[in-house]
């Protein structure tokens, strides 16, 4: 089953989300409020699975913010969601 289809991940999205007052936590550090559309695992899935649900592992975004955190020639994190991990690292 696809992991952001399930219900856990859900309720997970919505609390982390609303945690953030629904705006893109990238964007209120420079100043602007931009609503959030994502939630962004800041250390990924497929790195840390048992981080996958973690709050303090987890971001709202708006997608053009989303999409910097992302290398997606490489699948990898970009410099900027690099800077975002070593932000929340280490991780228990």
């Amino acid at each position: 089953m696809n992991f952001y289809k399930t219900a856990k991940w859900e309720s997970k999205r919505e609390n982390v989300l609303r945690r953030d007052e629904y705006m893109c936590q990238e964007c209120r550090r420079y100043g602007k409020s931009t609503p959030a559309t994502t939630v962004h695992h800041i250390i990924p899935i497929d790195q840390r699975p048992d981080l996958a649900l973690a709050s303090r592992n987890l971001i709202s975004l708006c997608e053009a913010c989303h999409n910097k955190m992302h290398d997606r020639n490489t699948g990898g994190l970009s410099e900027v969601g690099k800077r975002w991990a070593e932000r929340v690292s280490p991780l228990p």
